[in-house]
């Protein structure tokens, strides 16, 4: 009698849809991870094919969950927008992010920002910025071949895939879309939505009283016209009851 040998079972690899870390060490670190992200989803709104996420960690290699990044914000071209755990790029076509931001807070050693370069020059990254909100510093590096080389000059530059500028002020850094609109808070967004808002209403009332006067001035002129006609009307019944009597107007 044979026997048979029982079946190797290979225990399902699971990828946590989070690695524990806080997603910012500060209000300010928090707050520019927030404006960039949000900014870049509301440059891309209208197209369906560009992904941008926060703070989601992004698995490159199947099999494997201890390979992985969160950036703070990444944007991936070529696959659709939708809400996702983590970042599975055997999924998603094998199109890793194509550019990454990080942002430097007091908790950031530099052991692990040459752990995360390392890892996305690996890993196929064609744009990575970092920025240092505290000391207004921000490098950039961009692909050539199988590395990132750093960008030289960072103030003015404006990046090949998300087309936005970049300004290096002497107290913040500023970011441009393409057609010259700078990045804005939430808070700042909603105060020119506000704004944006009492215009269109001043603008309203505006047209309104224009429309209001315009009646007013055809009503006025319609006014004078009946006036004209029945003045012409009495002329004309005078003129007859004058002719009635036997008196010729035209003779007095």
């Amino acid at each position: 009698m044979v026997q048979q040998l029982p079946a190797e079972t290979t225990s399902e690899i699971i990828y946590p849809d989070s690695d524990g870390q806080p997603m910012s060490d500060n209000t300010k670190q928090f707050r520019w991870i927030v404006v960039i992200k949000e900014n870049l989803e509301i440059l891309f709104a209208n197209n369906d094919d560009i992904f941008v996420a926060g703070d989601l960690l992004w698995y490159p290699v199947e099999g494997n969950n201890k390979i992985r990044q969160a950036p703070d914000a990444m944007v991936v071209f070529g696959r659709p927008k939708g809400d996702r755990g983590s970042y599975k790029q055997w999924a998603e076509n094998n199109l890793p992010p194509q550019v990454v931001f990080e942002i430097l807070s007091p908790g950031n050693r530099a052991g692990k920002m040459a752990d995360k370069l390392l890892f996305y020059q690996r890993y196929g990254v064609e744009e990575y910025y970092i920025y240092d909100p505290d000391d207004i510093e921000l490098v950039g590096l961009q692909r050539s071949g199988d590395w990132l080389e750093k960008i030289e000059q960072m103030n003015g530059w404006v990046s090949p895939l998300l087309g936005i500028r970049f300004e290096l002020k002497e107290d913040t850094l500023e970011i441009y879309r393409p057609d010259g609109q700078k990045f804005l808070t939430s808070v700042e967004l909603d105060r020119l939505r506000e704004a944006e808002k009492q215009r269109a209403e001043q603008e309203h009332e505006r047209a309104e009283q224009e429309r209001l006067r315009a009646e007013n001035a055809i009503a006025q002129l319609e006014q004078e016209r009946k006036s004209r006609e029945q003045e012409q009307q009495r002329y004309q019944d005078l003129v007859e009851k004058l002719r009635q009597q036997g008196i010729n107007p035209e003779q007095l």
